[in-house]
């Protein structure tokens, strides 16, 4: 029941920068439409939102390059221009020639009386909105220095920046900077919503995200497959409502692992986070210095240092790692789950010092039900790469953690990133407050609350870790990103599962 339920969701497609660029023009030819007319369909949009968001300002600056993007940004000038606006044009190289459709927007904006200036710092002052449409999806490799000091100066303004299509400088599949990359107020993405706007580097650059199908994102979705999706926490119907009848056996039995001496918080987290999550009954297997306190603030939680094989059969899904650590215990702790469940799957969530673990003894591969939960220093360590690497192709790596490990794995960060090898979900919620310390031990604590009261280890991550972001978003708007702890999730979280 809860898993047919919650199946019902909805999610966005993502794509690939290039799987645009392929279909677009298919797609607009079966809508009876024309590339120009496509491309003034854009920069009308472009306007349209800039008005939106903000209506009581009179001086533009438009920034063109030489792609598809200026010609959408010169149109958005000349539709700025008929509205009365005051328009400026420049480009970093005014005379270079354009071709097809950009040729004729510029020609457009010239016939109808515009320019197209030379770039200069002194062009930001007196400007009230900018719109990039320096660089578009098709750059590859670090951007020239000409385009990085004029995405430099608009960095450094104070002037809201509306970018068309893409952040100028970003790689739209990867999310990964090029260089200097423009940090925009918001981004208008045509089509097909872009992967590397989503995620990491991507999700800061873009500000606001806003989509416009132009008309053709019907055809356009025929056309191209898409391995990726948009996950927002008002797609999801819930879990089903409880039957009078039910007790507490009926809601799972999950089994906590971690605390070793000194480090009691995290399994604590977990645990509750768990209980708030709806799991009827929660144990924490701990090292012996650190029951007292996991115990005295929570004692809805069962709580042993012994009988851990007891544990392991009595449980219906397992969490290990939090406040593991690495030591000799650690080692034992671990490698007593592992050859439990070598005999006896069940499922697995691997957070914190298991996944350190995990990385160097990997000889532990093939639990059907398992997740993995890494933060950008994990995956780096996981997959022996660095987690610069890691962090200009987050949605690879992703995939790579998953199928080295035979995983269903969720790559913490902006812009969270579940994989199961096959396809991947980024999670649309989240804020900056949520990094700090805990954030991820109350994760791990939902999703092993979700996968033991039954649902499949895909959908409680989809599930869960929309739940946990949007948990934060709700509490760092109602008192502020600064200062925002783990445990201020708990009430929160406790709302949105009984949605």
């Amino acid at each position: 029941m809860l898993q047919k339920k919650l199946a019902n969701s909805l999610t966005q497609k993502l794509y690939r920068a290039d799987q645009v660029r392929l279909h677009e023009e298919k797609a607009a030819s079966q809508m009876g439409v024309d590339m120009y007319s496509l491309m003034q369909r854009a920069g009308g949009c472009v306007f349209q939102n800039c008005v939106s968001m903000f209506p009581n300002i009179d001086n533009y600056l438009v920034l063109v390059g030489i792609g598809h993007n200026a010609g959408d940004g010169y149109i958005a000038a000349l539709t700025a221009a008929n509205a009365g606006k005051n328009v400026t044009v420049c480009a970093v190289e005014p005379e270079r020639e354009v071709h097809g459709d950009v040729a004729r927007a510029k020609e457009d904006w010239i016939n109808a009386g515009g320019k197209v200036m030379p770039f200069t710092t002194e062009r930001l002052k007196n400007i009230d909105i900018v719109i990039d449409a320096l660089l578009g999806t098709g750059i590859n490799g670090v951007i020239r220095t000409e385009f990085a000091a004029v995405i430099d100066a608009v960095n450094q303004s104070s002037i809201p920046v509306i970018s068309v299509d893409v952040p100028s400088g970003l790689d739209a599949t990867t999310g990964n900077s090029l260089g200097e990359c423009i940090q925009a107020t918001a981004t208008i993405t045509f089509i097909g919503i872009k992967t590397g706007l989503t995620t990491g580097a991507g999700k800061q650059s873009c500000g606001q995200l806003v989509f416009e199908d132009l008309g053709v994102g019907k055809a356009f979705a025929e056309l191209a497959r898409s391995d990726a999706s948009a996950l927002d926490f008002k797609h999801f119907k819930g879990l089903a409502p409880r039957p009078v009848h039910s007790h507490k056996g009926s809601y799972g039995r999950l089994l906590c692992i971690g605390g070793n001496k000194g480090m009691s918080g995290a399994i604590r987290l977990s645990a509750e986070a768990a209980l708030r999550t709806g799991t009827g009954l929660v144990k924490v297997f701990a090292h012996e210095d650190s029951i007292l306190q996991i115990n005295a603030g929570r004692p809805e939680l069962m709580v042993s240092a012994t009988g851990l094989e007891e544990s392991l059969a009595w449980a219906t899904c397992i969490v290990i790692g939090p406040g593991l650590g690495q030591n000799e215990w650690s080692q034992q702790t671990f490698d007593s789950v592992m050859a439990y469940l070598q005999k006896n799957p069940k499922p697995i969530v691997f957070d914190a010092d298991a996944l350190n673990l995990k990385s160097v003894y990997n000889k532990y591969v093939g639990l059907p039900e398992c997740v993995m939960t890494p933060h950008t220093g994990e995956a780096a360590r996981l997959l022996n790469v660095s987690v610069e690497e890691i962090e200009s192709d987050r949605f690879n790596y992703a995939r790579q953690s998953a199928q080295r490990y035979d995983a269903t794995c969720v790559l913490k960060g902006a812009g969270s990133i579940v994989d199961n090898q096959h396809h991947s979900w980024v999670c649309r919620h989240g804020n900056p407050g949520m990094a700090t310390a805990g954030m991820g031990d109350v994760l791990a604590g939902i999703l092993g609350s979700l996968m033991s009261q039954g649902l499949s280890k895909d959908m409680a991550c989809q599930y869960g870790v929309s739940i946990h972001a949007k948990a934060g978003d709700i509490v760092a708007q109602k008192y502020g990103q600064r200062g925002l702890l783990a445990s201020d999730l708990f009430k929160a979280v406790r709302v949105l599962i009984n949605e």
